[in-house]
């Protein structure tokens, strides 16, 4: 039996493309196995799942000031080390790595076993865990054409991100069910990420009754982010979070307004939903979501409306806009050639895999 080892965590971003390529994995008799921190999301994602997981210890490199600065290369160290062991005992075939910090030793301690390592890349420029791990990689994949160019020659793939093959599988008229929604308004879905976010949640909130008088308005907000004056008005449903249903709201939206991050855009592109994205500013975050959006929106998928500039009017009619024209944008994601990218991934895992043999 063929022996895989996935890895990746920190955040649910560097897990869930491992969790969908699962299905296919199993599909193809791989003994999986999990490398993650010993506490972090990845653990509590994966266990459900019954794939065993194994812990080591990881450190972050920070490229601020930190306390922690002076621990930590002790704490990588170490997982360097538990990593090599961990190798040494599992003999796998193949390991796929996520990134985030935690991945970055099992790809090393797999150049020094001889295993090949395949890297998957979200973001439209590196991380820098994965920069650490791009001389140890066999392979890197990689979704948005811009990125190639950051990639070491020889080793990169264009790919997209894979995506849980179950939010294909939505029902929209089990959504309108569950929402009380009619059938004579078209809907826009909202999504802030998994903690929402608040600048968003604000200039939708404000308007609101602009909206509701065209559309029907699903909004998923984030945790502790409930407007509970808001929930009398016809035509608007708010939930901190989704999580069995979201797959049949995807089915019913015409429009998704949502943030940039890398997973979250490639969903909307394998479902082909005409969006608004509004990626997170630099003060917040190191612009990786700015240029994830200016990419779609090149490439015709997506409009995109920063939040620093962006008002309530113009917020209002990019929604109308992008209504209005929804098929162009439909037909611009279905030409996509990131279409199959669990099937190119698993191509590349097995082609590895062999070439080992």
């Amino acid at each position: 039996m063929k022996r895989i080892i996935l890895t990746g965590g920190g955040t649910a971003g560097h897990v869930t493309p491992n969790i969908a390529l699962l299905p296919r994995l199993k599909e193809l008799q791989y003994d999986i196995h999990y490398i993650g921190s010993y506490n972090g999301i990845e653990k509590e994602l994966i266990e459900q799942f019954g794939i065993p997981y194994h812990g080591i210890a990881t450190g972050k490199l920070r490229r601020y000031f930190s306390v922690q600065n002076f621990t930590d290369p002790f704490r990588v160290l170490k997982g360097l080390g538990d990593a090599r062991k961990l190798v040494k005992i599992l003999k796998p075939d193949v390991i796929f790595s996520k990134g985030g910090f935690v991945s970055v030793p099992v790809v090393l301690a797999g150049k020094s076993c001889h295993v090949p390592s395949i890297i998957h890349e979200s973001d439209m420029t590196p991380g820098l865990a994965n920069k650490l791990s791009f001389s140890a990689a066999t392979k890197i994949c990689c979704n948005f054409p811009e990125t190639l160019r950051y990639l070491p020659e020889g080793k990169a793939v264009l790919t997209g991100s894979p995506i849980r093959q179950e939010l294909l599988t939505g029902d929209k008229f089990k959504a309108r069910e569950f929402l009380g929604f009619t059938s004579d308004k078209p809907v826009i879905l909202i999504i802030g990420g998994s903690l929402g976010a608040v600048a968003v949640n604000n200039a939708v909130r404000a308007i609101l009754p602009q909206l509701l008088k065209k559309y029907q308005v699903i909004h998923l907000c984030g945790k502790g982010r409930l407007d509970p004056t808001l929930n009398h008005l016809d035509g608007y449903m708010q939930y901190e979070y989704i999580k069995d249903e979201l797959k049949d709201l995807f089915a019913m939206a015409d429009v998704v307004i949502s943030r940039a991050g890398a997973n979250a855009i490639c969903e909307l592109l394998a479902l082909h939903k005409p969006n608004i994205l509004i990626p997170l500013p630099t003060s917040a975050s190191r612009g990786d979501q700015i240029l994830n959006a200016r990419s779609f929106e090149r490439q015709g998928f997506s409009v995109v409306l920063e939040e620093e500039t962006m008002t309530n009017e113009s917020l209002l009619a990019t929604v109308d806009q992008v209504y209005e024209n929804r098929q162009k944008y439909i037909d611009a994601m279905k030409q996509s050639s990131q279409q199959n990218s669990i099937d190119t991934i698993i191509d590349l895992i097995e082609s590895v895999s062999r070439k080992r043999k």
